[in-house]
């Protein structure tokens, strides 16, 4: 989760990267790690977890992450979740919950991460949240603040 936050840090002083970090780990070795690129790149799919899954894929050879833990700064939202149960991803380890930042980072209001994990057809997918979650929700605007119009991408 260090080496995610560190991520997210660089992100923050990244033109067109949104501060969330994410790596990829299996048998204790990265198998690849990123940042949000979603206005670098111009694709609304490239979030931390995309962009390094993308990556793992690449070294990998193979879209099976079987295995694998993921860890992300912040709750993966909806898509990044059901992308990590088709990568056969082993665990989900986060920081930040949606509870502990600014709603306009996730992408509905009733739904979350737990909600995606419980209905899928695997059962062998552990989520694991709150993980360094004070330091992780510092990166992001709060759940009672007031961000720019600008930073309000989702609502």
């Amino acid at each position: 989760m260090r080496r995610a936050i560190e991520l997210a840090r660089i992100a923050a002083e990244t033109p067109g990267a949104l501060p969330i970090g994410c790596v990829i780990v299996r048998d204790g070795q990265i198998l690849g790690e990123g940042h949000n690129e979603v206005d670098i790149r111009h694709d609304p799919t490239a979030h931390a977890e995309i962009v390094t899954m993308q990556r793992v894929g690449r070294v990998l050879g193979s879209a099976d992450f079987g295995g694998a833990t993921l860890y992300s700064t912040l709750q993966p939202c909806g898509m990044c979740s059901m992308a990590s149960i088709w990568g056969k991803i082993g665990r989900i380890v986060y920081g930040a919950g949606r509870e502990d930042v600014h709603r306009m980072y996730f992408e509905d209001r009733h739904l979350d991460t737990f909600d995606f994990i419980a209905d899928a057809f695997r059962d062998d997918l552990v989520l694991i949240g709150g993980v360094l979650a004070e330091e992780c929700a510092a990166l992001y605007y709060g759940p009672d603040d007031n961000p720019p119009l600008e930073d309000q991408s989702n609502i």
